[in-house]
């Protein structure tokens, strides 16, 4: 099976589990045809069907309630209840027990491409090493939240140069096309207004596309004045696991509050999942970490160190699997995270050139 026929048949499918936008399919694929890199981020269901056999000799690695579509964007910022920001992954909207291997290698791959692309410039066999670092001095110690006020100081500087400009951010929220109501589903405008403050206040409904791996799902988002300022709830439509799309198994999609509330954090108050909607806060300073805006002068070893950690923390939420992940770690060879990311990085090249062929 190609690429074409995987995104065909994958879409298909997702179209029986939830409402999809064909306009942001459309330009979905016109965002993969663009680079490895975002068409990597576009495409775990692809994903999904190439490691169990490029990567067959880590399927048989003890399991965890896994990120799955974990990559290096897949981090950012978020403010906790004392409202002091923190780091750390910020999307589980495809978590499933996986091989805990399949997260580090998926996170190592697409440093790999990032290095590709010249986004990094780190070597990449020193990369995964960091990685497994991290990610092993997190299981070793239980973990322990990234919150960037007195400590972590080199992330509280990279987060700061990518802040947005408020006035720059609800400029381009509220550019957003307006939703009228009877285009929002009940349930998602019963979540949004859930999660506002009585009496209800006058809200205006914008519908927004964003990220690659979810685009051509629904995201609405409730605008609102509070307090002299402006607010913002958004809430983006959840869709099955895609590996329920492979193993045809009736996975939850609500995994992603479990992980959000068992992974070491200190966790964002305003994410909920409501039935089949996640709602969360949408602010300046709460943002994914995109790597063309990082600053010039960064330490990208201790980034990616932070990263593995992170992954452990959030590998922690299982913690019977844990004696067993360090007891495997031990028997695996130096390089074989950087062995496996760099077969899989291969892949998803070679499945970004034929779709761009196709695509053209």
């Amino acid at each position: 099976m190609n690429i074409a026929e995987s995104t065909s048949l994958y879409e298909r499918w997702l179209a029986q589990q939830t409402h999809v936008v064909p306009s942001d399919l459309k330009l979905k694929h016109q965002f993969m045809a663009e680079g490895p890199f975002p068409f990597f981020r576009a495409t775990f269901y692809r994903w999904l069907q190439q490691w169990p056999k490029i990567c067959k000799h880590l399927r048989d690695a003890p399991t965890v309630l896994a990120v799955g579509d974990l990559h290096m964007e897949n981090f950012g910022t978020w403010r906790d209840s004392e409202a002091r920001l923190a780091w750390g992954i910020n999307d589980f909207d495809q978590a499933a027990p996986l091989p805990y291997t399949q997260d580090l290698v998926r996170l190592a791959a697409s440093a790999l491409l990032a290095i590709n692309e010249g986004l990094f410039a780190v070597k990449a066999k020193l990369a995964c090493e960091q990685i497994v670092a991290g990610y092993v001095g997190s299981l070793k110690a239980g973990g322990r939240p990234f919150v960037l006020a007195e400590q972590n100081r080199f992330l509280r500087e990279i987060a700061q140069q990518q802040l947005s400009d408020p006035r720059i951010f609800w400029e381009r929220l509220q550019s957003w096309p307006t939703a009228t109501r009877s285009r929002v589903p009940k349930e998602a405008l019963s979540a949004l207004e859930k999660a506002m403050p009585r009496p209800l206040p006058t809200y205006r409904l914008v519908a927004r596309q964003a990220g690659l791996g979810s685009r051509g799902l629904p995201r609405f988002v409730a605008i609102y004045p509070l307090n002299g300022g402006l607010v913002a709830r958004e809430a983006k439509a959840l869709q099955p696991p895609t590996l329920a799309w492979l193993d045809g198994k009736n996975l939850r999609a609500n995994s992603i509050a479990e992980l959000a509330q068992k992974s070491v954090r200190s966790p964002d108050p305003t994410l909920k999942v409501e039935g089949p909607w996640l709602i969360r806060r949408l602010a300046p300073d709460c943002m994914k970490i995109r790597l063309m805006d990082l600053p010039a002068k960064r330490n990208e070893e201790r980034l990616l160190g932070a990263m593995g950690w992170e992954t452990g923390n959030v590998h922690l939420a299982t913690p019977k699997a844990i004696p067993a992940i360090l007891a495997d770690l031990k028997k695996r060879k130096k390089d074989w995270l950087f062995d496996s990311a760099r077969e899989m990085a291969i892949t998803v090249r070679k499945d970004w050139k034929s779709w761009r062929e196709n695509f053209q």
